[in-house]
């Protein structure tokens, strides 16, 4: 799992080093590369940095995957997530504390 994070923290580095070489308007790496004469010039240096960028990115993404998928799911439980227990018949407690001997009885106000 140590090893998984690793690898996703270097990853997401050289993706943002490849993003951040590129430049919009097409310059970035491949603005070293405007002579006429340079062998693959400035459209495969774009191509690569272009394919770089999605590859990494991919990566990135199954490797988030995984790791989630690996994590111990056992979390510990304090009660509050307990189900709500529902009473199936609800008048029968009402009719038990109606037949209860403890019925609290309220004393008459005296007459003045």
């Amino acid at each position: 799992m140590v090893a998984i994070s690793i690898i996703i923290i270097i990853l997401a580095v050289l993706l943002a080093l490849v993003v951040l070489a590129q430049n919009p308007k097409g310059g970035g790496l491949a603005a070293g590369f405007t002579g006429a004469s340079q062998i693959g010039g400035v459209q495969r240096t774009a191509d690569f940095m272009e394919k770089a960028t999605w590859s990494l990115a991919g990566a990135l993404m199954v490797l988030c995957l995984v790791s989630a998928s690996l994590q111990n799911t056992t979390v510990a439980s304090d009660g509050l997530d307990a189900p709500i227990q529902v009473d199936e018949n609800p008048n029968a407690n009402a009719a038990s504390l109606m037949n209860d001997s403890a019925a609290v009885t309220i004393p008459a106000a005296p007459n003045e």
